[in-house]
């Protein structure tokens, strides 16, 4: 008996630090991907949605959508992918809400698509793959927060979209350490949560980060 518990004790010690140092790991991964910015030509650049208020962007989407409205006048892409569903109670959607002020910011119409039916990053690139491949578009340079960024493309990969990172610097969730840290967290469950549950690509390869 004294054995078995030696032996569990091991295996229960041995986890944690082999926990410790995958958070770790990740924890590092998450902030060099987002430290990088990758902006180069690419068929479309894909804004994911955050919060808004009654067709009013929140300050993170708003620092998203500023950076991509940059990106776009820069003219390194001629098509702008908006996303983001809505909650029951919302009377309009996250990407609409940034159709919106894309256009208000002089962004033509014709140049917008928009994915409104995702309520988690994975619905919205599930569906802006769909979108980007009914178009015959293969290149994209998404926007997001700095933490969000390594689960982002990572999802991208994994449908076959040829992906590159563009960070916003301006987002709250980069405003204070304490901001970043808990979107850090944030960002390890959606990690964790994808790496358990496994995700078929489209090629068939089980993808093992979201």
């Amino acid at each position: 008996m004294t054995s078995r518990l030696r032996d569990l004790g091991r295996l229960i010690l041995a986890l944690a630090v082999g926990g410790v140092l995958l958070t770790g790991y990740t924890t590092v991964r998450i902030w060099q991907q987002g430290e990088q910015d990758e902006a180069r030509p690419a068929d479309a650049i894909v804004v994911l949605g955050a919060a808004q208020y009654d067709g009013s962007p929140s300050p993170v989407l708003r620092a998203r959508l500023d950076h991509a409205i940059d990106l776009f006048r820069s003219g390194i892409a001629p098509t702008l992918v908006v996303t983001g569903g809505k909650l029951q109670a919302d009377r309009t959607t996250e990407a609409g809400t940034a159709r919106a002020y894309a256009v208000k910011h002089g962004i033509s119409e014709a140049a917008i698509l928009m994915e409104d039916r995702g309520t988690s990053t994975l619905e919205s690139l599930d569906s802006v793959a769909d979108i980007l491949r009914a178009r015959g578009l293969r290149s994209a340079v998404f926007v997001s927060d700095r933490t969000h960024m390594l689960r982002v493309l990572r999802i991208a990969l994994d449908h076959g979209i040829v992906a590159w990172g563009s960070p916003t610097t301006t987002s709250p969730t980069d405003a204070t350490l304490p901001a970043r840290a808990e979107a850090t967290v944030h960002e390890l469950g959606g990690l964790a949560t994808w790496f358990l549950g496994g995700r078929v690509a489209s090629d068939g390869i089980v993808a093992m980060a979201r």
